[in-house]
């Protein structure tokens, strides 16, 4: 199976230094938007904004969504006043930080060559500038969407966390239908990049030329060097050695809180007759798969945690929920309304399992199948219940858009 790559863009793929890139652009916004606001106060504005979407959690907001919502009461603007100055800047005004920056030797090589091997390609950028923004600076590294194939470019508009929240890089991988084989998280950045994705389970090359890391650090890249060696280390590497492992209660709490996400994301570019539309006769269209996701938490899921919780090792009988489907007639339920219900649903479990203490994972339970458990194992369970069904919405989405011509 082919690796995905998730890498990061800003001094990764394009040599840009923060510390000089960032006061530009917020004084040349904060200039831009003076007839409308003092630029101080944009520029407060701004980072408050900015820090809003670093925190966000909530699965059904954009982080657009997030930082409009704080942004322009701050301000005092309304975003119909500011949305052709912000248009003009971009198109205008942002190119010329193109001076701050440089290519990178190595980049474009890298995903010339990840292209012709058929590799995913996804930008891991921290997605708290609108698409434009991104695509420019891919541009400025010689990496033009235009020449190259990137499987996914995420921007505050279509991306709901942000690094180094590990569901962030759980979202990418789900809006790409939870892709099977390696996967390996590419950056700079340890904070950002090593940290998050190692969290979540997955391979990670840190650029850097410090390869003599700590040997007593609990978090430790799987190989540190050079942009221009991943390559031949991928080559050096067999593909169960970069294969994803979400053991950890980190890693599930990500993948149960980036499934709601990816779903809104999915349903907000669905036409009407989209949510109903089965792929084929025996699959499940877009509304069967949100109620099915939504009833299982609401009557197994979150019964089954309750009950490890508040009961001495208790026994758990098995449910066979797929013919819920046609039981209830989901297809003739309202999807969206399911969605919302889901939404609700899973925001009641992750209160829970965010409340755990570590021993609470290790609370016993008997299964009606699985025999002698435990708690983690149950959640480890809906995780992969989880990524079964965002691959079959996203597997089923793209066929109806191939049979449409889309």
């Amino acid at each position: 199976m082919k690796p995905t790559l998730l890498l990061d863009l800003d001094d990764t793929l394009l040599v840009n230094p923060i510390a000089e890139f960032l006061p530009a652009y917020l004084q040349a916004l904060s200039s831009h938007l003076a007839p409308y606001a003092n630029p101080q106060l944009v520029i407060q504005s701004l980072l408050g904004g900015t820090r809003q979407m670093l925190a966000n959690r909530q699965p059904d907001c954009t982080l657009e969504e997030v930082f409009n919502e704080y942004f322009y009461p701050a301000l005092g603007v309304s975003p119909l006043t500011l949305r052709q100055p912000l248009e003009q800047f971009y198109a205008e005004i942002y190119p010329s930080l193109n001076s701050i920056t440089q290519p990178h030797t190595d980049a474009v090589h890298l995903i010339e060559a990840a292209n012709q091997r058929g590799y995913r390609v996804v930008i891991a950028t921290n997605p708290l500038f609108p698409r434009t923004a991104i695509v420019q600076r891919l541009s400025w590294a010689g990496l033009s969407p235009d020449n190259f194939s990137f499987a996914l470019i995420p921007s505050m508009e279509s991306i709901h966390f942000a690094k180094p929240n590990p569901a962030y890089l759980a979202e990418l991988l789900g809006q790409l239908g939870w892709p099977e084989g390696p996967v390996i998280m590419v950056g700079d950045d340890r904070d950002n990049d090593i940290i998050p994705a190692t969290e979540l389970g997955l391979a990670t090359y840190w650029i850097s030329e410090q390869a003599d890391t700590n040997p007593s650090d609990p978090i430790m890249p799987s190989y540190s060097g050079a942009l221009g060696d991943l390559l031949p280390w991928l080559d050096s590497m067999s593909d169960e050695s970069l294969q994803p492992d979400f053991k950890t209660p980190t890693a599930q709490l990500a993948i149960l809180r980036a499934t709601p996400a990816a779903l809104d994301q999915f349903c907000r570019g669905l036409e009407p007759e989209d949510w109903t539309q089965r792929p084929a006769p025996d699959e499940w269209c877009a509304t069967e798969v949100i109620c099915h996701l939504r009833d299982v938490d609401l009557e197994v899921n979150l019964q089954r945690v309750n009950l490890v919780l508040n009961q001495s090792n208790p026994f758990i009988p098995g449910q066979d929920t797929d013919p819920w489907a046609e039981q209830r007639k989901y297809i003739e339920q309202d999807g969206r309304n399911a969605l919302l219900r889901f939404f609700a649903a899973r925001s009641q479990l992750l209160t829970l399992l965010e409340s755990f203490t570590p021993s609470d994972w290790q609370r016993p339970a008997r299964h009606a199948i699985f025999g002698p458990t435990t708690l983690h194992e149950i959640i480890t369970i809906i995780s992969a219940h989880d990524r079964l069904h965002l691959r079959q919405i996203y597997q089923g989405l793209q066929t109806i858009k191939t049979i449409r011509g889309k």
